[in-house]
């Protein structure tokens, strides 16, 4: 029997929520007493750190479309039994190919099929996401945050032309998004964050630091705080926003 709805905990799905900037999403909106349901290509690891367990993580491949949609189906029905709501969902899935070494992928060295990847998890899969889960988003009134990066404005050192090209089509898919849901009593908004300091970063980004007004580089705990604020009633007028975390390095 479901609980009241005053008893039930907030509920957010996440992708991405391995590592870095999902992995301090987890923690922050854990702290606050929400229930995190994170997506990943590989099954729940049985040494997790989290609490949760196998119910709250989802095996999906985003870049496979029909695998998405299959993991919609999925989630609704794990969140029929709390009411079939959804406070907030997270894009924060990302791929970004690189070269031999780790070189940087411009347009003209990658391929159709790393073009069409990278689309499908850096884009498409955000849409197919929202869309199929509207109903209980608008239940809610809940919130999607998509993840675009700094690399979407202009062309970085280190990000690659499909990944870049991709996180502008998000920062354009979610004004898109946030003119549709808007009305369905869902905000839509995007962080856009500069350079972070996480596993992942490339050979020569402390070069970058220097550009960088604050003189450092961001920490995931900080974003992690952005994507809270946004999912929260302190950005309940907040809609169609992009939010940029990179310590004023564009100013």
């Amino acid at each position: 029997m479901a609980l009241p709805a005053n008893e039930r905990r907030r509920i957010m799905l996440l992708t991405g929520a391995s590592r870095g900037i999902g992995h301090a999403t987890v923690k922050r909106f854990s702290a606050a007493g929400w229930r995190v349901i994170t997506c990943s290509r590989h099954a729940f690891p049985e040494n997790c750190p989290w609490e949760m367990g196998p119910e709250d993580h989802l095996q999906v491949d985003l870049a496979d479309a029909e695998d998405t949609i299959r993991a919609v189906e999925e989630v609704r029905g794990r969140l029929a039994a709390e009411g079939g709501v959804l406070h907030a969902l997270v894009n924060n899935a990302g791929i970004s190919p690189k070269g031999p070494d780790g070189a940087r992928m411009g347009a003209l060295a990658t391929e159709f099929a790393d073009w069409q990847r990278v689309f499908q998890v850096n884009v498409f899969a955000t849409i197919l996401l929202a869309r199929g889960l509207r109903e209980e988003l608008a239940r809610a009134k809940g919130s999607v945050v998509n993840v675009t990066s700094i690399a979407g404005s202009r062309v970085h050192p280190f990000a690659g032309a499909a990944y870049g090209t991709s996180k502008a089509a998000l920062a354009g898919l979610t004004r898109e998004m946030a003119a549709d849901f808007g009305p369905l009593g869902v905000r839509v908004n995007a962080i856009s964050p500069g350079e972070i300091d996480t596993s992942i970063l490339s050979p020569g980004t402390e070069k970058l630091v220097e550009q960088i007004p604050q003189r450092r580089l961001g920490t995931p705990d900080e974003v992690a705080k952005a994507i809270y604020f946004l999912c929260t009633e302190a950005s309940s007028y907040v809609n169609g926003a992009e939010l940029h975390i990179n310590g004023g390095q564009h100013v």
